[in-house]
């Protein structure tokens, strides 16, 4: 499939770029360009573009619109010393799109179109890469359905897409210690749900809880396992993780109601090449709170390809409250290793980086 360039008649100067990587936020700013590839159920994938970056003109009864028949990813483009720009594991975030779609009745799309998507992409829009400690081009691939009608069923039109937005550090400059809220009165996802989805009808339902959080002082909220009392799950949009003093770092296991996240895989893997022996099971809050205040465990974080690693200061569960040392070496160490692979400072020994440009 080649990909068409169509070059913005208008991009911005290079005085507006410099401006807004001054100080990127997340999520607020957007380059010049858009890859697009379109598919129907009659010609399969086609049409694969670079277009300039705009409104979707979509009919009023479009699929997505009524039955949430989307899906999407989440990954970074970064700066290397040497001016060239690398991703960090696409084809594992390609597999879990697909994995994704599939449980959203969305057609797959060739991990080889959805990598060049990536390639071209960033060739047009380089100059939107920032430098910058902790900072990167977020990338955001999703797949949405375009069919005009209204009836329940898997849309004959799907549109494929990749914008990419500037991003500076999810939770501010500073690397501090997250406050997170348990949320008793919601839940994520259930058992044949779409928990294992990376699907926007995951995170919209999850909102007035995140909102819960917010009004009682915290960054972000903890879901518990439904079926399972006090089983933690998963936050809002990271993967959980507690350090014990002999050296296990634990995580929940994968049983269909929690998005399996490839920095989450990237985390395991650094730990067990560190010694740590990792399980992942069932772990409670009643566990993470006697392990606390007996010393066993000795940090907890979370991490997702926004945080990358977050420490977890505090747990706050109604009027009780589990707290944590603040960033703890292994949190640090392992951080640094996965930034430093990201940025190229640091050997890539399990070859997750792939260039761009």
């Amino acid at each position: 499939m080649q990909f068409e360039i169509v070059d913005h008649p208008r991009p911005r100067s290079a005085e507006e770029i410099q401006n807004i990587l001054a100080d990127p936020g997340f999520g607020t700013n957007f380059t010049d360009h858009t890859a697009v590839v379109d598919w129907t159920e009659q010609d399969g994938w086609h049409n694969a573009r670079v277009e300039p970056y705009g409104p979707i003109a979509l009919d009023p009864a479009a699929s997505v619109l009524h039955y949430a028949q989307e899906v999407f990813e989440g990954m970074k483009a970064y700066l290397h010393n040497d001016g060239s720009i690398y991703t960090f594991r696409p084809e594992a975030n390609a597999a879990r799109m697909n994995k994704s779609a599939r449980r959203m009745a969305l057609p797959e799309l060739d991990e080889q179109v959805f990598i060049e998507s990536l390639e071209k992409l960033v060739t047009a829009d380089k100059a939107w890469v920032p430098g910058g400690e902790g900072e990167a081009l977020y990338l955001r691939p999703f797949m949405f359905a375009t069919e005009a009608f209204l009836g329940v069923r898997s849309a004959k039109e799907v549109s494929y897409r990749v914008i990419a937005s500037p991003a500076g550090n999810y939770f501010g400059g500073e690397l501090k210690p997250v406050r997170i809220w348990v949320s008793r009165d919601y839940v994520r996802a259930a058992p044949g749900g779409t928990g294992v989805a990376k699907t926007g009808g995951n995170y919209a339902g999850s909102l007035v809880a995140q909102q819960q959080a917010v009004d009682k002082g915290c960054q972000q909220v903890l879901f518990l396992d439904p079926l399972h009392e006090n089983a933690i799950e998963e936050l809002g949009g990271m993967n959980v993780f507690l350090v014990t003093n002999d050296g296990r770092l634990l995580t929940p296991e994968l049983t269909g109601t929690i998005l399996e996240g490839i920095t989450r895989s990237s985390v395991i893997q650094l730990a067990k090449d560190r010694g740590l022996v990792v399980e992942e099971r069932r772990i409670t809050l009643d566990e993470w709170d006697t392990g606390v205040r007996s010393g066993e465990i000795t940090e907890a974080f979370a991490c997702g390809t926004a945080a990358v690693i977050t420490p977890i200061g505090e747990l706050v569960d109604g009027e009780h409250i589990i707290a944590s040392t603040g960033t703890g070496e292994v949190t640090q160490a392992i951080r640094e290793e996965l930034l430093g692979i990201q940025t190229g400072t640091v050997e890539d020994r399990h070859g997750w980086l792939h260039r761009l440009t």
